[in-house]
């Protein structure tokens, strides 16, 4: 585990035109708080399969140039709704908590965008398209909202979409499909004052990741008898994942204060889950199932750790780093990866305004392919927002530092 401050090494960050689209759907199960309690209904016949990979164009990286006069060009600033930046693909939104890519080929690209705030789900695409999809009714007190999107493990087929959100009575996931009501797919999870914020992740296996706050206890995070401060995995009907560490419980791994967002490889080898503390951020490598105490493991030392808290949302797994999006820092933290997968280096800085163009507060962060994520801003949400905000734009994969160790 390493620990330190932002690092000071810097990178430019090339970006990619285009659109992303946002779309929503539903299903169902009720859960409490106890585990001993829980109440689990049937999965459906779904046959697992790789969460969609939308086919973009190769994102050119241009050239470094030798001479240190040769200046990027200036982007003109928003007028209105309309922005300039050819990688922001949408605007004029509010508080983009939660992105999830549209399986797609060709140029165009879509993703869902949700609002934390408002619940409202908008479908945006790289031709111009900006449709209202779906609404959730949430309560976003405190920081929770509609947090996390995800699509279906098995959305070629079902066309369902995963949200967590926060209820008037608990925080919860739903599941929708376009033109239909959401579902309760897990509920129960605690509400507090605080630590209400969730994150969802289709894993290649396909099953589901659910990451939980602790609302607002710390003591939740390590109990075994509760769904607060989790890592759990479930089956896209939202019963527990059949091989879990403890048959018949959701739960995965323990000791989250307040998740960020879920990042997977591909091939579903490594897990990220990110965490803001309470006085540190950090990321942590989700645990492969070992059995730890009353068999659930625990998170464990960090890979890393941000003292200085920058607010870590949502993350990328490019397989040499991570990119972890922050909202306070309002920049990229890329961290390099070593061979056997740890953490290598200090964070290269990008998408600070200096290193690549800023889009202030980043309030989450999805990737699209082998090269490209989407990203939300939530600079409505105590940030300074400017005419366009809050705006879904495109981020290319930074090229490794070569900080990591050997």
């Amino acid at each position: 585990m390493r620990g330190g401050r932002l690092g000071q090494r810097r990178w430019s960050v090339p970006l990619v035109l285009a659109v992303s689209g946002l779309l929503v759907l539903s299903g169902c199960a009720d859960f409490e708080d106890e585990a001993s309690g829980e109440r689990w209904s049937a999965a459906p016949e779904l046959s697992p399969e790789r969460g969609p990979q939308p086919q973009l164009p190769e994102a050119e990286t241009p050239d470094v140039p030798s001479a240190p006069e040769q200046q990027p060009t200036k982007v003109p600033p928003p007028e209105g709704c309309k922005d300039f930046d050819q990688a922001v693909i949408a605007t004029c939104l509010d508080t983009v908590s939660a992105v999830a890519p549209l399986p797609g080929g060709g140029q165009v690209i879509s993703a869902l965008a949700g609002e934390r705030r408002s619940g409202r789900v908008m479908l945006v695409d790289s031709n111009g398209t900006k449709n209202r999809f779906a609404e959730l009714d949430v309560a976003a007190t405190g920081d929770g909202g509609l947090t996390s999107l995800a699509l279906s493990p098995t959305y070629a087929e079902d066309r369902l979409v995963y949200a967590y959100v926060t209820t008037p009575e608990d925080n919860r996931v739903v599941r929708f499909a376009r033109g239909q009501e959401p579902k309760p797919v897990l509920t129960g999870i605690p509400k507090g004052p605080s630590g209400n914020a969730g994150a969802l992740l289709a894993t290649a296996d396909g099953s589901l990741l659910v990451a939980t706050g602790n609302a607002g206890d710390a003591a939740k995070a390590g109990r075994a008898g509760t769904l607060s401060g989790k890592v759990l995995r479930i089956d896209p009907s939202g019963a527990p994942a059949s091989d879990n560490p403890r048959n018949g419980s959701p739960v995965l791994a323990s000791g989250l204060t307040a998740p960020g967002g879920l990042c997977q490889t591909p091939d579903g080898s490594r897990t990220w889950v990110t965490d803001r503390g309470a006085d540190k951020d950090a990321l942590f490598a989700v645990p492969d199932g070992a059995d730890g105490p009353d068999g659930v493991a625990e998170l464990g030392s960090p890979a890393w750790t941000w003292p200085d808290k920058p607010g870590v949302t949502g993350c990328a797994d490019w397989t040499d780093s991570v990119a972890v999006a922050t909202s306070h820092g309002e920049n990229v933290q890329n961290l390099p990866l070593t061979q056997d997968g740890s953490v290598g280096g200090e964070p290269q800085v990008t998408m600070d305004g200096d290193n690549g163009p800023s889009y202030g507060r980043l309030g989450s962060l999805s990737q699209v392919s082998e090269n490209v994520s989407v990203a939300g801003t939530v600079n409505k949400d105590g940030g300074k927002p400017g005419s366009s905000d809050d705006r879904v734009v495109l981020i290319v994969r930074q090229p490794s530092g070569g900080s990591g160790r050997d």
